[in-house]
């Protein structure tokens, strides 16, 4: 390796051992800063990212329940809790990545309202009793995650729940469940689905992409 790659990599580990912040945009904790620890794949979804899939949502969860699957820094299961979700479900199975989530949770006083599983995130989707109206998965990429779930969303999801999705690459679906928002941050991929017709989705990855 050269020494100017060298550097570079020293650079990236030295940016996942410190950690970063995460700011949550919109309702009861809008404004707050909390800290998420450095760990290999960690990278909370962006807040212009955050703010269209809660436009897309609506800004207000009251009664719904959410799950997210790799929950991470946090940043889409506090963001649901913060607009008023009934229920949110986080499940993360990285210890230093949980400790800092029970840590936020207890920060925010966000107890009643946000569990935290600490659980791999397919034995969770396996053997959970529970059903949710909205499915946030942002999987580490290139794992396969997103295929091996797409068959798992049926007893996870309640009659008419959304789900949405974070890749490497844009999706036309996950199982039964088809895109019908879309957009596009950087390199990452990001999408709104639900249980209809791929001829029903809306072609809107260009205009929301122009945005970002």
């Amino acid at each position: 390796m050269k020494p100017a790659a060298k550097g570079a990599a020293a650079g990236k580990a030295a940016n996942r051992a410190a950690g970063g912040q995460l700011r949550i945009v919109g309702g009861e904790w809008r404004r707050r800063v909390l800290r998420f620890p450095g760990a290999e794949g960690l990278r909370p979804t962006p807040d212009r990212v955050r703010e269209t899939l809660f436009n897309w949502l609506g800004q207000e969860l009251s009664g719904l329940a959410c799950l997210d699957l790799f929950a991470g820094s946090g940043a889409l299961g506090l963001e649901a809790a913060s607009r008023g979700a009934e229920r949110v479900v986080m499940v993360e199975q990285a210890p230093k990545v949980a400790a800092a989530l029970a840590a936020n949770l207890e920060l925010l006083g966000a107890g009643g309202r946000v569990e935290l599983v600490r659980q791999d995130a397919l034995k969770f989707a396996l053997s959970t009793p529970l059903a949710f109206d909205v499915i946030f998965l942002d999987p580490p990429y290139r794992q396969g995650w997103v295929e091996k779930l797409c068959p798992l969303l049926p007893r996870l999801a309640n009659p008419d729940a959304l789900v949405y999705v974070e890749a490497e690459m844009p999706l036309d679906g996950c199982g039964d469940w088809r895109t019908v928002r879309r957009g596009q941050a950087g390199q990452v991929f990001y999408h709104l689905m639900r249980r209809e017709s791929p001829q029903d989705a809306e072609p809107s990855s260009s205009d929301l992409s122009g945005h970002l």
